[in-house]
Order: C-alpha cells, then structure tokens, then sequence
C-alpha cells in the first residue's frame, strides 16, 4: 500500500511540475490537506484544548503544525507523545547534555544540538516517509522553510527514511523558530532546517524527537 501510495504521489507531483513548466501555476499545497471539515474541526479544537499536553506548558505548537496529523497520531500512540511532553516539561533543556538522551519508557530518543543555522543554499529541503519530526528551538531563532508540493520534485533516492527535493524558493514559506513554540514535521511536510534568520545571532540549541509515523 505505501508503495502504492508512493507511486501516485510521484505521479501527482511530476504532472503538476508538468504544468508549471507549462505556464499553468498550480495552487501551492504545503501540508497535507484532509476534505473532512468536521474531522478538521475536531483535530482544530483538540490542539487549541491541549488534551496532549501532558502538563507540558512550556510551549504551544506553531500555526504550521497540521492539527489532523497531529490528532490522528497522538491516538495511534498516545503513550509515547505523552511521555515525551512529560520529560520535555520535567527536564531542564539548556541544561542537558549535548547528544542523545533516551526518553523513560518510551523506544523515543532526545536528540539535543548545539548547532548554527546557515545560508539557505547551504541547507537541503527533506520529508521523512516513516517518522516524525518534533522540533523545539530551545535557545536562540532556528528559521524553518516549507516548501510546496506542487513544484518540488525529488532529486536523490528515498534511503535512510528521507528524501530531498528540489524546490522554487519563491514559493517557500519561512517562519522563525524560538523557545515558546514548537514545530512538528509530518511525512507530508517537506521542510528545511537551521536557516539564517536576519539577526547577528546564528547560535541556537534545538531539541529533536523522532517519533514513529503509525498508519
């Protein structure tokens, strides 16, 4: 079924670049999108209740954040999202170490990164097929690009649970990551990390989970 899946997305993709290189601009599509508005509804209004967060208030999910993904795979697997809010809250995130930290009772890992964020074309755009990516910019401004489906291609084989693609920057999105929001990235956010943002200060600490994507 996923190679099914696959196959007709590509297929989807690659006609509607077919299009654009046509002069026919198609809609951006930069999540993905779900014709069910009272499931849309519902995932809308449990985010905004917080049911997920486990007593975790240190931060509130970006706007970007896809509320029916995010619905969805939290009752697929709510044990290891609500332990994962759980440690986030109770741990002291610029304290931790730098490296990896396994999460308590959980197979999910805490992947801490002192890092700098550079030029956009230094950074690759990717989408993970398997996992999910939750990003906390805990110190400093981590700029995030999402990109458009309808004009990104993939320019290198799906290995490793990622793909990187080849995009139009003049129909990216940017948004600036700081220590009150969070981003999580579904496999159908095709997005790029640790982006210059316009300051002096490029430093940044970033905490990044990779929870399993359960269908």
């Amino acid at each position: 079924m996923r190679r099914l899946l696959m196959a007709m997305a590509l297929v989807l993709y690659v006609g509607c670049w077919t299009n654009v290189m046509q002069g026919q601009t198609a809609r951006p599509v930069y999540t993905r999108e779900y014709s069910d508005k009272a499931l849309v509804k519902k995932a809308k209004k449990w985010m905004k209740m917080g049911e997920w967060r486990n007593g975790f208030t240190k931060a509130r999910p970006h706007c970007s954040v896809n509320a029916v993904d995010f619905y969805q795979q939290y009752q697929r697997n709510p044990e290891a999202w609500s332990r994962m809010f759980a440690f986030l809250q109770e741990t002291d995130l610029l304290a931790v170490p730098k490296g990896k930290t396994p999460i308590p009772g959980t197979n999910l890992v805490l992947n801490v990164q002192d890092s700098k964020n550079e030029p956009l074309d230094k950074r690759r755009s990717e989408s993970h097929y398997k996992g999910i990516d939750f990003q906390y910019c805990v110190k400093g401004t981590e700029r995030f690009g999402i990109i458009d489906h309808t004009t990104s291609v993939p320019n290198d084989k799906y290995k490793k649970d990622v793909i990187h693609y080849d995009y139009d920057k003049s129909r990216a999105k940017f948004y600036d990551s700081k220590p009150d929001e969070f981003f999580i990235f579904f496999p159908g956010d095709w997005h790029i990390a640790k982006v210059a943002n316009d300051t002096d200060d490029q430093d940044i600490r970033v905490v990044v989970v990779k929870v399993e994507y359960v269908e």
